[in-house]
């Protein structure tokens, strides 16, 4: 028997429907709660990596996201010149076995939507327009009040509500996401038909210019830059402008900014909770507990990692103790740390200019770390 019988997580993503998955396949009685009104339909491109890919293979639901993503295990070098001259194409690393693409690209909101069918098959329910006010820990279960005013009781409480988490808040770890200096675009647009893989250019008027297929018609383009006030209405004229450096397929590109892409700009930002991620009953997982700037695209690996392994550790116990909390932190900190390290550190080394920077050598033992389980 499980560890606990009725469990209450808070955000609706990748992280807190992957541990609603399993959690409700071993017979646990589990309630998403959800701020948004209703499920989510907008949204850019999210690039996965083998190791989640793993994961959503554990799932039952690798065949869907296959159909519906884009799947390649090359890395493509441009340079930023007119031509957008190809330098080199790299074979990737398989973090996620040799029978998965290195890498995956598609539409974040099909991937929620192919995770929340999966949940509500398993049996977990979905409770939306439901923002976290207070928690409350008896030593033995916890209970949540949310803004309507509502109480529900659970013998465990799973944050997974992102960067800027009420439930990490709630319990009283002050941890917030910081700027680590970069802005970047984004753009959801047509697919050229050249790009059949990330493709990064280095240089130029940004940092990186990239993209990354996520469909066989469509990909996400994204420009780096150092982190400025920007007018998120001034995407497609700033993009273009920008893009003009670069050739290749940013020529395509650059005509589809014109004729309604969905276009976005955010800073990079990062934060570790160091230590465990538990106050009693209460935990926080991916974005919730760690965030990192997209440099390794390891971000959405570590939620769907995250919620794995406690879910694992919760199945398998007979009691939440405090072995199994000390379990889960070994399991996860250590590796977590690692990817948000080597995150922040790429970007610092492109933002202090620093041209003889070990980026294949630091790249190479995150891959290997990554090869490995979670």
């Amino acid at each position: 028997m499980a560890a606990v019988q009725k469990v209450g997580i808070v955000g609706a993503g990748a992280a807190g429907l992957t541990a609603a998955i399993l959690l409700a396949d071993a017979g646990v009685d589990v309630e998403i709660l959800e701020k948004a009104a209703e499920p989510q339909t907008l949204g850019s491109g999210i690039t996965l990596q083998g190791n989640a890919l793993r994961i959503l293979r554990e799932l039952g639901v690798w065949e869907q996201v296959k159909a519906r993503g884009y799947g390649f295990s090359t890395l493509g070098l441009r340079a930023p010149n007119p031509d957008g001259t190809v330098l080199a194409v790299l074979e990737d690393i398989k973090t996620g076995g040799d029978d998965l693409p290195a890498t995956l690209g598609m539409y974040r909101p099909d991937l929620t939507a192919i995770l929340r069918d999966r949940a509500l098959q398993a049996g977990a329910r979905i409770s939306y327009g439901k923002t976290v006010t207070d928690i409350a820990d008896d030593g033995g279960s916890v209970t949540v009040r949310t803004s309507d005013s509502s109480t529900s009781d659970y013998d465990l409480l799973i944050g997974a509500d992102g960067l800027h988490s009420a439930v990490r808040k709630a319990i009283g770890i002050d941890v917030e996401p910081q700027p680590t200096g970069m802005g970047i675009w984004r753009a959801f647009v047509e697919r050229p038909e050249e790009v059949v893989r990330t493709d990064l250019t280095y240089g130029g008027p940004c940092f990186i210019a990239g993209y990354c297929p996520t469909g066989p018609d469509t990909i996400y383009a994204y420009l780096v830059e150092k982190a400025q006030e920007r007018k998120q209405e001034d995407g497609p004229r700033v993009m273009a402008e920008l893009a003009g450096a670069y050739g290749g397929p940013w020529n395509e590109i650059r005509s589809s900014l014109d004729h309604g892409a969905r276009i976005n700009y955010t800073w990079f930002t990062s934060h570790l909770v160091e230590g465990p991620w538990n106050r009693g009953r209460t935990v926080i997982i991916g974005d919730a507990a760690h965030s990192c700037p997209p440099t390794v695209a390891q971000g959405a690996a570590m939620a769907l990692e995250d919620a794995a392994v406690l879910a694992e550790l919760l199945i398998a116990a007979d009691h939440v103790t405090e072995t199994l909390w000390k379990e889960f932190e070994d399991r996860r900190l250590e590796r977590a740390t690692a990817v948000v390290t080597a995150s922040v550190q790429l970007g610092q080394w492109m933002l202090d200019g620093v041209r003889d920077a070990d980026v294949p050598g630091l790249m190479n033992s995150l891959s290997t770390m990554l090869k490995e389980p979670a």
